[in-house]
């Protein structure tokens, strides 16, 4: 956190250095992003990324869209547009946020992107199925996203009961986990871990973390038997398999 120097905020350990949340999902043949956050740029750097064929969206908070303006780079080498996938909500506020890309008549090098619009109906990119989630950050719908055997979910704090049925059978879960005390629109680490139990995935990782919830090696100690804190650049195998349909890159 910027000018606080707590133990987590001034600690050595590069596992409490972390970026805004986001993931890297790829296949042998199709790299995909959830959100492309105001560290986007860096994120992309650090972890070399030298081809991004789509970017996912959960939802429109500017810490999960503020980074968006630097898919340009890959517009140049590719000579493609950027193809992103977002609810209806959030196609609005990518608009809104950058209207220069959007324009009739555009400025030479802005970003060129192509909106794909999504619901809750699963999709394919590439070759890589996606299946949708509904989760509620308060009273914000955000989408949460499965690839095959693993399901990503940030920002919420609550799920409804046929949406938790499209998690079950998750080998391998990353979920939002803010803090220990109680908070308005995430889950507190508490609340994750007894999610996690509840829908049976055998292994978790917590993610969108608080320097509020304490060192990374003490929380990550103390959790129970397959799950963890993640951290940036941890890479998690995952197993693309299920019924979806395909979503073609022209619409």
């Amino acid at each position: 956190m910027i000018a606080c120097e707590c133990e987590v905020c001034t600690s050595a350990d590069h596992r409490d250095n972390r970026l805004r949340s986001s993931i890297l999902v790829r296949s042998a043949t199709t790299t995909i992003v959830v959100d492309s956050t105001p560290d986007f740029r860096y994120q992309m750097l650090r972890a070399g990324v030298k081809h991004l064929d789509a970017i996912v969206f959960t939802h429109p908070h500017k810490d999960h869209i503020a980074g968006l303006d630097d898919v340009r780079a890959y517009n140049f080498f590719s000579r493609q547009p950027m193809h992103i996938y977002a609810n209806e909500m959030t196609q609005m506020a990518i608009i809104r946020e950058f209207p220069y890309a959007f324009a009739e008549s555009k400025y030479p090098g802005v970003p060129d992107i192509q909106i794909h619009p999504i619901d809750l109906e699963p999709f394919i990119i590439g070759d890589i199925p996606v299946t949708p989630i509904l989760v509620w950050h308060l009273r914000m719908p955000v989408l949460g996203f499965r690839f095959g055997d693993f399901t990503y979910i940030t920002d919420a704090n609550r799920i409804d009961e046929p949406e938790k049925e499209k998690i079950r059978g998750s080998s391998h879960m990353v979920l939002n986990a803010l803090r220990h005390e109680k908070h308005i629109s995430h889950f507190t680490i508490s609340e994750a871990v007894e999610l996690v139990g509840e829908l049976g995935v055998p292994n978790a990782w917590f993610t969108h973390i608080s320097h509020q919830l304490g060192l990374h090696e003490m929380i990550d100690a103390g959790l129970p038997d397959g799950m963890h804190l993640a951290y940036d650049g941890l890479v998690i195998p995952i197993h693309p398999s299920g019924g979806t349909r395909r979503v073609a890159p022209d619409g």
